[in-house]
């Protein structure tokens, strides 16, 4: 088995997509701290963000910013390093890539056949279907809700023909209401949960049929 650290301790160069704290800073393990301390540079969404991460740990890093529109010119500006660096990929929270941006960074490295690996940790998905008392043997994860109300309805009427699995959906709180509305109109009054602030001092975690947690 090939492994990212060798007998001295020393990281290999290369990529690596690192999953950090959902909420409370106290669950990044102590693996994912050892590989960010070696780190040459790291990749993130908001450096500001990041940088509370990096002062809880005592740690210092260059970082570049991370979105969507700008995936392309930041994987032109890693180049230069990506052959003789050890490079970190994380999100805002929990583990990057699902439903946030780094997926043509990744596959850049691959198809350069550079090392790439992953470091699991917090995953609010993960998390979720473990409070839902939902059956989790199959389930589907939409990431997040159609701000379109059209993409949304097709959506929802889509969940209609598949209603032998759990499915999981991001949404705001501001959103939350009327996606829950529609969840009535299109699919009746069924079992859901909804987790908010998942690891944080105020979790909280709404088990029950639609109508009842609207209401609430």
């Amino acid at each position: 088995m090939e492994k990212n650290i060798n007998e001295n301790n020393i990281l290999k160069n290369g990529l690596y997509i690192i999953a950090t704290p959902i909420g409370n800073l106290d669950d990044l393990s102590s693996r994912a701290i050892s590989i960010i301390e070696k780190l040459d540079i790291i990749v993130c969404e908001n450096p500001k963000h990041s940088i509370k991460l990096l002062n809880k740990l005592g740690i210092k890093k260059k970082l570049i910013s991370l979105h969507d529109y700008n995936e392309e010119k930041v994987i032109k500006k890693i180049e230069k390093y990506q052959y003789n660096s050890k490079i970190g990929l994380i999100s805002d929270a929990g583990s990057p890539l699902i439903s946030d941006p780094g997926y043509n960074l990744v596959k850049n490295f691959i198809e350069k056949e550079i090392f790439i690996t992953s470091i699991p940790g917090p995953s609010s998905v993960i998390s979720s279907l473990q409070l839902s008392g939902l059956p989790i043997n199959n389930f589907t994860f939409y990431g997040f809700v159609p701000k379109n109300k059209t993409k949304e309805r097709v959506l929802l009427s889509d969940l209609k023909i598949k209603n032998n699995q759990t499915s999981i959906f991001f949404i705001s709180g501001r959103n939350l209401g009327g996606f829950l509305e529609n969840i009535i109109k299109y699919l009746g009054d069924i079992e859901i949960c909804v987790c908010k602030e998942l690891t944080k001092i105020n979790e909280a975690v709404y088990r029950d049929k639609s109508k009842i947690i609207l209401n609430k």
